[in-house]
């Protein structure tokens, strides 16, 4: 794992006992109504979930797949896997990093993320290893949320971000739809209904 890597970890481990209590306003206000349609296009009989973090998508998993999900944050994966047993989730946890999946090629019909890539030290890499494990014909579904298109506010999340990066272990400036687009997907949809700061993207693959 590289420096980088391990310094986002880290903060994740830390904040691993309180996360769901950082986010729960935005959480039940707008990401909860997000994660249910992003998982609403969710389909094929294995899929793959990078982030799980401390399991907030459990309520979204459909019930006719298998479902192997992953996180690089012992901490986060161990609150995730409390929840699991608690709510007897049909879930395979795994430690690992995005940006090295240990998966043959094209294992997965769907991968699905939310909110992960503003963490992920090399993007590109992580959303490269996505398309490797993801068969021919299948799809990436990602929610994200990414730099504004408002050249003032953009300023602003620019110059916010190393504060926001140090505390919490995420950018708030990424420019995740670009970096889907650097990556050999035959089509990319972004859902009309996406925000200019938080965008639904499906890759096919």
């Amino acid at each position: 794992m590289t420096a980088d890597s391990t310094k986002v970890r880290q903060r994740y481990d830390r904040l691993a006992p309180y996360f769901d209590g950082l986010e729960g306003f935005l959480e039940g206000l707008l990401f909860r109504r997000l994660r249910k349609k992003l998982w609403s296009q969710a389909s094929g009989a294995h899929i793959l979930e990078v982030g799980v973090g401390t399991g907030k998508n459990f309520p979204f998993y459909p019930d006719d797949a298998r479902i192997t999900a992953i996180d690089f944050s012992p901490n986060m994966l161990e609150m995730a896997r409390r929840k699991q047993q608690r709510k007897q989730i049909a879930v395979d946890l795994a430690l690992m990093d995005v940006q090295a999946l240990d998966y043959a090629d094209n294992s997965f019909d769907t991968v699905i993320a939310s909110f992960v890539f503003c963490s992920v030290p090399k993007p590109r890499k992580g959303l490269k290893e996505l398309y490797r494990v993801c068969k021919p014909g299948g799809q990436v579904l990602l929610l994200e949320h990414v730099l504004s298109s408002n050249k003032a506010l953009a300023m602003m999340m620019n110059l916010f971000n190393p504060l926001i990066l140090n505390t919490l272990g995420a950018n708030i400036n990424r420019q995740t739809l670009k970096s889907v687009q650097a990556c050999p997907f035959q089509k990319i949809f972004v859902d009309p209904a996406s925000s200019d700061m938080i965008k639904l993207i499906r890759a096919i693959k």
